[in-house]
């Protein structure tokens, strides 16, 4: 932030927020105008505030770039800064080479706070240009609940089916949630049986 607010320090400043949106996670994921009508912080410190969670998580993210996925909370742990943060439902697609080493993770689609809006298409789109022998794919649930809806059941479903016609192991499909006593939640269709 660069400074805090009169007879109050940054780190002042930063606690009374994360006390004033319940969590960091909860501050990371509010909107530019919430953070600006914050009492000393403006629009000035709302931006470096949305820039400095944004870096954050797409440092996590690259960290995972070349790294054996060989189990889902693997994934997890990498996805969960940059999905935890997102306020509506996001689908990435992480591309794996044939060792199971990551080449990208690709934003698939963004969709509402409860819904996300998929086509096969889309989501293989990525794996074809990158020539990826498998993908993970994961995507959050805003509410913090990563129990998996009807539509998620048949949406991982659609993708099993389209990886197998092209040719792509679609290696799981993950949903995370929120956290509990700092354990990430999520939800892993490969570990429940599913993809």
């Amino acid at each position: 932030m660069g400074s805090g607010r009169r007879g109050l320090s940054a780190v002042g400043l930063g606690e009374e927020l994360i006390e004033r949106f319940g969590s960091l996670q909860a501050l990371g994921r509010a909107s530019l105008p919430e953070l600006a009508r914050c009492k000393g912080v403006g629009p000035t410190k709302a931006a470096r505030l949305a820039a400095a969670f944004a870096l954050g998580a797409r440092s996590a993210q690259e960290e995972l770039l070349g790294r054996k996925i060989e189990r889902p909370k693997d994934a997890v742990e990498f996805l969960g800064p940059r999905l935890r943060l997102s306020p509506v439902e996001m689908l990435l697609a992480v591309l794996l080479d044939a060792k199971g080493r990551v080449l990208a993770v690709e934003e698939i689609t963004r969709g509402t706070l409860n819904e996300s809006l998929y086509h096969s298409r889309e989501a293989f789109r990525a794996a074809i240009a990158h020539k990826a022998h498998s993908v993970l794919f994961a995507h959050n649930h805003p509410s913090g609940d990563p129990t998996p809806s009807a539509e998620d059941i048949a949406i991982s479903r659609r993708m099993q089916r389209a990886g197998e016609i092209l040719g792509i192991e679609v290696v799981d499909h993950l949903i995370l949630g929120g956290s509990r006593r700092g354990e990430l939640l999520y939800y892993s269709f490969r570990e429940r049986g599913g993809a």
